[in-house]
């Protein structure tokens, strides 16, 4: 992003219409980098309802402001005098948004490319505006880098395991041991309940 000089605003302003009462939208100017003699869009954003839309071309090296032409709500379209009507394109994309299309732009066409928003109440917003840069590469962000997610530990345990890392192992064979026990002493009680000739019956069988 380009911050934007305040002095071409102060030249562009002796263009439009002193009756009306101007504000200045505090924006950054955002970069365009169209490849050599390709179409360029540059959009003009309306907050609210806007009747029309003034579009001008700013030299920020020399601080010449050039005034291209003029496009309102009822499709209506005034170019400037020395302005060629072939290679730029104006007109209105749904009810918020203004555009100018720059048709096969060349290193000549480097540039600020703002627009002024006339509202119902004569009222002007200024736009800071689009620097296009045709031919220029566009810059390059570094890439992303994702953190790697952190490494669970598990508790392996050696000779010299810890108490924390030893119960993870001894409870399991604790429980083990006493469902053993208890499955034995379940039994035991089983055939003690048992009359001498059931006994006596169960173990001729088993034979």
């Amino acid at each position: 992003m380009t911050q934007l000089p305040v002095a071409w605003t102060l030249l562009a302003a002796a263009l439009c219409s002193a009756a009306s009462s101007h504000r200045l939208q505090t924006e950054r100017v955002s970069a365009l980098y169209p490849e050599l003699h390709s179409n360029a869009t540059v959009q003009c954003d309306c907050l609210d309802y806007c009747d029309s839309a003034y579009w001008f071309l700013t030299d920020p090296s020399a601080g010449h402001v050039q005034f291209l032409g003029r496009y309102n709500n009822a499709d209506r379209v005034n170019y400037a005098s020395n302005v060629d009507k072939s290679r730029y394109k104006l007109s209105k994309r749904g009810s918020l948004s203004f555009a100018l299309q720059v048709i096969g732009v060349t290193v000549k066409d480097t540039g600020i490319y703002s627009c002024v928003l006339k509202d119902k109440s004569n009222q002007d917003m200024w736009k800071p505006g689009t620097l296009l840069l045709p031919g220029v590469p566009a810059p390059t962000s570094p890439p992303v880098t994702k953190s790697k997610p952190p490494v669970k530990k598990i508790c392996t345990c050696k000779k010299n395991a810890q108490a924390g890392c030893g119960s993870m192992v001894l409870w399991p064979l604790v429980g083990l041991v006493a469902g053993l026990a208890l499955a034995v002493v379940c039994t035991l009680y089983y055939f003690s309940r048992l009359p001498k000739k059931c006994r006596h019956q169960f173990v001729k069988r088993s034979r």
